[in-house]
């Protein structure tokens, strides 16, 4: 299948905190000249008040379900009905080929266990990682795993530094991609026994593997790809997440303090804005489910319509990049083989 010819996007509309407004509205701010047309599958009747936000220039169709995975659901009655639901069903379509990308809000567990289930994983990967961009002062990192995997081997942390450099490769189009290793320090002898043997195989497989880098490192932006388990990667990400919250709501109480503050602020009004705007995480929204037999991206499970918006822009960037046939074909022609043949087997344990 081409993930490049034509951008049938599937959409799950009934996914995430503000589902399905937000997705609709979402959809509504692309027109016929991006491309898109968009497979809506959900609740006909939920999504009935907001169909008519849809610009008539916005090639579109639905498909109803009424069955709807949430995120209090319990793991096995999601994966049970989960084939029916609109998340599901939006898999499905890109799994017949009917879709070349699935854009979900919804739980992201779930989420991951139904693509597994329906998509599979690339030949070669054991498990799916969670991929975005990440911005940084100096430029825009990808890390990975995000949260896909609470606990993750050698092997694992192998695969997402391929996958990783692949999507750099691709979406920063430059081949001279830098790979790192989230850890506690940068020196060699810190770190415990699974990022020490992950690092000795990195050495190995990349020329441009410039070893450990710190939480500090998060977002300066001087390496390519930051590579990490899930759980690492989920703290970290959520906490950079806090943080720029914690600043925006200090900067605007202090700015509330009086007539001094306030006037300054009027002075300092366009460096506020434009610090204001790099620091919008809905602006960075989007990360794709990276390892799977199909583009598969999720938005953040609070996303307004600007945040769902960012989501599929995020998906054409993938789709136009030819990502995922870039990173199936990188795989196939890395050292990965050789290294493990010549640092014998038993290191990806």
């Amino acid at each position: 299948m081409s993930f490049t010819n034509s951008k049938f996007i599937a959409i799950d509309a009934m996914g995430g905190d503000n589902a399905p407004e937000s997705v609709i509205k979402g959809i509504s701010r692309f027109d016929k000249n991006s491309g898109c047309h968009f497979i809506i599958f959900g609740d006909e009747n939920k999504i009935a008040p907001y169909k008519k936000l849809i610009p008539s220039n916005v090639s579109h169709e639905f498909r109803h379900t009424d069955i709807v995975i949430t995120s209090d659901m319990e793991v096995m009655s999601a994966l049970r009905l989960g084939k029916k639901s609109s998340m599901g069903l939006a898999i499905q379509s890109v799994q017949s080929g009917e879709s070349v990308a699935v854009i979900s809000s919804g739980n992201t567990g779930l989420y991951m266990a139904l693509a597994k289930i329906i998509l599979k994983t690339i030949e070669g990967i054991d498990r799916p990682a969670i991929a975005t961009l990440i911005p940084g002062r100096n430029g825009k990192s990808i890390c990975l795993d995000l949260g896909a995997n609470a606990e993750s081997d050698v092997k694992n942390l192998v695969d997402f530094a391929i996958m990783g450099e692949a999507l750099a490769r691709s979406i920063f189009d430059k081949e001279d991609v830098k790979v790192s290793l989230m850890n506690i320090g940068s020196e060699e002898v810190k770190g415990n026994r699974l990022v020490k043997r992950t690092s000795e195989i990195l050495k190995k497989l990349f020329d441009n593997y410039v070893g450990f880098v710190e939480g500090d490192d998060f977002n300066k932006g001087n390496v390519d790809v930051i590579v990490t388990d899930g759980f690492t990667g989920n703290i970290a990400l959520k906490t950079m997440e806090g943080v720029a919250k914690f600043i925006s709501c200090e900067l605007k109480d202090t700015i509330n303090q009086g007539f001094l503050a306030k006037l300054g602020s009027l002075i300092a009004s366009p460096a506020l804005l434009a610090l204001k705007k790099k620091m919008d995480p809905r602006l960075y929204n989007g990360a794709i489910l990276i390892g799977l037999n199909g583009i598969v991206v999720k938005s953040h499970g609070n996303s307004d319509e600007i945040g769902f918006e960012n989501a599929v822009k995020f998906t054409l960037n993938i789709l136009n990049r030819d990502i995922f046939n870039r990173i199936r074909d990188l795989i196939d022609k890395s050292k990965l083989h050789d290294v493990v043949e010549s640092l014998g087997g038993e290191i990806l344990k």
